[in-house]
Formats: C-alpha cells, structure tokens, sequence
C-alpha cells in the first residue's frame, strides 16, 4: 500500500484512505498520488489527480475521514481537497497554511493549528470555491490552560480528537 505514509485511516463503508508524504510521493508509484483509497481486501480503488492548474500533492499536513468522504490539506498551496468514493472531487482555497488538523460537518470546516499558531481554531464555511473564515479562536485544555503541545491530530467527521500530554490522555473538539 505504500510507504512514507502519513495518515492511514478507514470509514464505516469498508474504504482504507492513505494519506502520504513528499518521501513517498517523489520515491514510490504506489504514493506517488499523495492520496489513495483501497478496499478492504487491499486493492487500490482511486488515486488524485490534480485538476487541470491545480498543484499535485507533495505532504498531506490534515485528514479527516467521514463516510465515503476525504478532507484532505496539503502543500505547497493547502487547498481543502474533498474526494467522495463516487469519483467526485472539490478543491476549495483556504485562509490556513499548515493546519494540523480539522473536523467538518454541514457546510463547515474547523482547522486547528496553522500559520505557526498550533492553538489557534480557524472555523470556516464552505462554499463552492472556498473556505470563508468565519471566526478563529484559541483552543484551550478543559482546565483553561493554553493547549502548547500535542500529538498529530485525529479527524473523524465532526471531531478532532486531541492526544495530551500522556498516551492515556485524549480530548474530543466537536464542530
């Protein structure tokens, strides 16, 4: 399936998502799409393709996998790439270079991370061609201290699940 994987993440209709990084995109044919789904049994099912003026995928810096559905964000110019297991795919720009991670539902997106502030919630609605940023926020542990360290984030749909300080310790954001 690959190597130099960054995300590998699987949805309830049985589709395994991987997600890759520029060693595997530049080095191996099977990552060179940055982004592939494969079936349960481990067959590759769809691979991107930029559309035409669009750039290709060199590191995926945030995932989330809802059903049937990719969120993808990534370099060089970290568009917000949705792929549907239909085929169809949308590229939207977006306000936020680098984010960490996301979460999205109903017409919104919620980045965290980005633009060299790894506390920072950048809450979005989504449009045909773009995400409007709506409000950004400060994420916070639920003690109030500021959030200064964490593990790469989880995107599942509408949550952002948060790894702390310790493997046993997790936080759950829902959008």
């Amino acid at each position: 399936m690959g190597r130099a994987v960054e995300f590998l993440m699987a949805d309830r209709r049985h589709h395994v998502w991987r997600a890759y990084f520029d060693e595997g995109v530049y080095s191996d044919p099977i990552s060179a799409a940055g982004l592939v789904r494969w079936d349960s049994g481990g067959n590759r099912q769809w691979g991107y393709t930029p559309p035409k003026g669009s750039e290709h995928i060199d590191t995926v810096y945030a995932f989330n996998v809802d059903d049937g559905v990719a969120w993808a964000n990534y370099y060089p110019s970290f568009p917000l790439l949705e792929a549907r297991t239909n085929g169809a795919v949308r590229l939207r720009s977006t306000p936020v270079v680098a984010p960490a991670g996301m979460a999205v539902h109903e017409g919104h997106v919620t980045m965290l991370g980005g633009d060299r502030k790894p506390d920072r919630l950048h809450r979005c609605r989504l449009t045909e061609r773009e995400a409007v940023l709506v409000e950004e926020a400060r994420l916070t542990l639920p003690n109030g201290a500021p959030l200064e360290r964490y593990a790469p984030p989880i995107g599942r749909g509408r949550h952002l699940y948060l790894r702390g300080t310790s493997p046993r310790q997790w936080y759950v954001m829902r959008l």
